[in-house]
């Protein structure tokens, strides 16, 4: 079986891969995340799952490689993660009562033959109508403020939602398991 690796930071993403109870080492790739002039959310999400990956080739150059990156669309447009108090606040006031959508991107980089194979994950959340008390005690108990939408769906932020629409809510935390496990297939790694 060819040894993973997932080219991400993110402690989110590492306990969601614990779950495939699979052997893999981590690494944070250094890459410019910047949007290109016109590029669409949906690209510029597969190009960043696909350059996180690639950024680690030169140091695993025989492994599975596993980027992942994720855009947030509150009308439309993209919505970074909050950081702070303030900035959570203002999202989740924006958030109440709407639908917002997240696209999710995986790519499985075969490092030893440069091949790739990547997918868009979208999925929606429906948010309740949310007022100031809520949206404070909700911020207070978790302090999400380094997650994209200012929630963790893993935990009470599932409280501030009508309904979910997709097909991996694990997308939502930032790695698409289900489509994760089909990759991982095509390379004979079968799970369980």
């Amino acid at each position: 079986m060819p040894s993973l690796v997932l080219a991400s930071s993110s402690p989110y993403r590492r306990q969601l891969l614990e779950r495939l109870n699979l052997p893999f080492e981590w690494a944070a790739p250094d890459i410019d995340e910047t949007p290109l002039p016109g590029e669409a959310p949906e690209q510029l999400t597969l190009r960043l799952a696909e350059a996180k990956a690639r950024a680690l080739i030169e140091h695993y150059p025989t492994h599975l490689i596993i980027g992942s990156d994720q855009v947030l669309l509150l009308d439309g447009q993209p919505v970074s993660k909050p950081g702070n108090h303030a900035n959570a606040l203002e999202q989740l006031r924006r958030c109440s009562g709407k639908s917002i959508r997240f696209l999710t991107s995986l790519c499985l980089l075969d490092s030893a033959s440069d091949t790739a194979r990547s997918i868009v994950e979208p999925f929606e959340v429906v948010f309740r109508q949310l007022d100031e008390a809520t949206i404070e005690r909700y911020l207070l108990a978790e302090q999400p403020y380094d997650c994209a939408g200012s929630f963790k769906s893993e935990g009470l932020g599932i409280s501030l939602f009508r309904a979910l629409r997709g097909d991996d809510p694990n997308s939502l935390i930032g790695l698409p398991l289900i489509r994760l496990c089909d990759l991982l297939a095509e390379h004979g790694i079968q799970i369980p």
